[in-house]
C-alpha cells in the first residue's frame, strides 16, 4: 500500500530539536548586535566616554530582558520533546510557526530599545512573547491530542507543563499593562517573572 506525502513526512521529532537550536542561538546572538558602541567626537574625556555608555543602560536592560525570554521559552520547548517521542508534519509546521516568532524577537527587541519609554513598545514585545506562548501550547496540546506524549511520564507531566505555560502568560500579560504606569515598572516585573522561571525561587521548594 502506497502511502501520501502527508503521511511520510515530519516523522522525526529530532529534527526540529536540530532547527530549533539553530534559531535560537542565532536569535540569542543577533540581541547583542543592537547595542552600538558608542561614537564620540572631538577630544573626548574619560567623563564623557563613561556618560556615553551609561546612556547604554537601556539598551542593556532590555538585551538582558530578551536573553533570559529566549533561554526560558528554549527550555520550555526543550522539556516537551524531552517527553514528545513522535512527530508528524502537522507538529513541524506549529513549530516552525512557533520558531517564526523568535526570531522575531531581535527586531522587537531593538525596537523596545529604541523606544524604551513607549507604551506601544512594550505592548509589541509581549505580543511577540505571547505568539511564542500561544505556539508552544497548542504544540503541547497537539502532541498530547495525537498520542505523542511518552505514556510513561504522560500522567506526570502533561497537565503541569500545560498550566505552566498559560500561568506564564498571563504573568507576562499583568507586566505588560504595568506600562500603563511606567515602562520600566513593566520591564522590571517581566524581569522579576522570568528569573523566578529560570531559578524558581518561588516553587515552594519542588523541582519543577
Amino acid at each position: 500500500m502506497k502511502l501520501s506525502y502527508n503521511k511520510l513526512a515530519g516523522q522525526s521529532a529530532e529534527r526540529i530539536n536540530a532547527i530549533s537550536d539553530a534559531v535560537f542561538g542565532v536569535a540569542m546572538t543577533l540581541l547583542v548586535l543592537e547595542i552600538k558602541v558608542p561614537e564620540l567626537e572631538g577630544h573626548e574625556t574619560e567623563g564623557d566616554l563613561m556618560h556615553a555608555f551609561f546612556a547604554l543602560m537601556p539598551k542593556f536592560l532590555v538585551y538582558f530582558l530578551s536573553f533570559m525570554t529566549a533561554g526560558i521559552f528554549w527550555v520550555g520547548q526543550s522539556a516537551q520533546f524531552r517527553h514528545i517521542e513522535k512527530s508528524d508534519r502537522n507538529l513541524i509546521w506549529i513549530n516552525l510557526l512557533f520558531l517564526l516568532f523568535v526570531s522575531t524577537l531581535p527586531f522587537s527587541t531593538a525596537f523596545l530599545g529604541d523606544h524604551i519609554n513607549f507604551k506601544f513598545s512594550i505592548l509589541l514585545y509581549w505580543l511577540n512573547i505571547l505568539l511564542m506562548g500561544i505556539f508552544l501550547y497548542i504544540n503541547w496540546t497537539y502532541a498530547g491530542r495525537k498520542g505523542f506524549i511518552t505514556e510513561e511520564t504522560r500522567d506526570m507531566v502533561y497537565e503541569s507543563i500545560r498550566r505552566r505555560i498559560l500561568v506564564a502568560q498571563a504573568l507576562y500579560f499583568f507586566g505588560a499593562l504595568l506600562c500603563f504606569i511606567n515602562p520600566y515598572l513593566s520591564i522590571g516585573v517581566i524581569i522579576a517573572i522570568q528569573l523566578n522561571y529560570a531559578f524558581a525561587f518561588f516553587s515552594g521548594g519542588r523541582k519543577k
